[in-house]
């Protein structure tokens, strides 16, 4: 608990409301199938660059990883264990099939802060695939590597294009250099930027879980350009059906989304329409592809086709 009390800044127990105050933090199943490779990923800063790097091509991962978060984001604590480490519940990434109210799972508790409200002040969300904030306009980068869809509140007026904003665990505010960050916009984006966000992200690899530039899976792709827009989407791809509208096939526009399935299973991947139908099967999606282990755009190759079940409207 003392480990836990110096990481968070007080004694934190089950019930308590916490932020991430890291730039990608990453949800462990069980603390126990961590190995030597998964050093950077949970130390205090996070390294999640560092970390992709040292992984293996083919790395499988969906025995240990359940989801990654973002700087900001709340979880709830309902564990807390001696040895620095904390189960919590991912408040803002809900998992039908785990738990309703957000994706259950672990995180080093110093990886968190505590107090789930976000502070008052205009919402602002990074638009940048990564950017530092610094310490002062045109100082020194303290906190690096802050990603795109990454929801931010201004702590401020700009003072020559910089925007001071509220980090969590921290007393006073950090900047972000002119130009990467945007307003959220309360109205809907048109589903075209949507998509012209996503290409940003082409050949990033695939991770399971991810959710940044570093790496990302099909449904972190989705949730994170959508994210951009201020728009809250859950985290995995069945349920991101579930909280989209269906639409007939032929008449999908890009933008929209394409999912798949095998018979009598549920939904096992996403992707982002990118262009009109064509004639036949002639169809185009972008998405983070596990085969080839990137995000591409492509035609659907014939085993796509073969388990496309339906498109989706946000």
């Amino acid at each position: 608990m003392r480990r836990q009390e110096a990481a968070m800044g007080m004694g934190a127990g089950p019930a308590d409301d916490a932020r991430v105050r890291v730039p990608v933090a990453t949800l462990w199943r069980d603390p126990a199938l961590l190995r030597p490779v998964d050093c950077a990923a949970v130390a205090p800063g996070a390294d999640i660059s560092a970390w992709v790097a040292g992984l293996r091509p083919d790395e499988f991962l969906c025995d240990a990883v359940l989801t990654q978060l973002l700087l900001g984001e709340r979880v709830r604590v309902t564990e807390v264990r001696p040895d620095g480490w904390v189960r919590v519940v991912a408040l803002e990434q809900p998992a039908g099939r785990l738990d309703p109210g957000g994706y259950p799972g672990w995180l080093p508790a110093r990886q968190l802060a505590l107090g789930g409200e976000h502070p008052a002040g205009n919402p602002l969300v990074v638009g940048a695939l990564r950017t530092d904030l610094h310490d002062a306009p045109d100082g020194l980068p303290v906190l690096a590597g802050v990603v795109l869809g990454t929801r931010l509140t201004a702590a401020g007026p700009a003072r020559r294009g910089w925007l001071p904003v509220h980090v969590p665990g921290r007393a006073q505010p950090l900047w972000a250099a002119p130009g990467q960050l945007a307003p959220v916009d309360p109205a809907p984006p048109p589903a075209a930027r949507v998509l012209d966000v996503a290409r940003r992200l082409r050949d990033t690899v695939y991770l399971w879980g991810g959710v940044s530039p570093a790496g990302i899976d099909c449904s972190g792709l989705v949730q994170v350009v959508w994210r951009r827009f201020g728009v809250r989407l859950p985290r995995d791809a069945d349920d991101q059906a579930a909280a989209t509208r269906a639409v007939p096939l032929g008449t999908e526009r890009p933008g929209d989304l394409y999912l798949f399935a095998r018979p009598g299973r549920p939904i096992h991947h996403i992707g982002i329409v990118s262009a009109e139908p064509g004639p036949g099967d002639d169809r185009r999606m972008l998405h983070a592809c596990y085969v080839r282990r990137r995000v591409l755009e492509e035609p659907l190759p014939a085993d796509r086709t073969a388990t496309l079940v339906g498109v989706h409207r946000v």
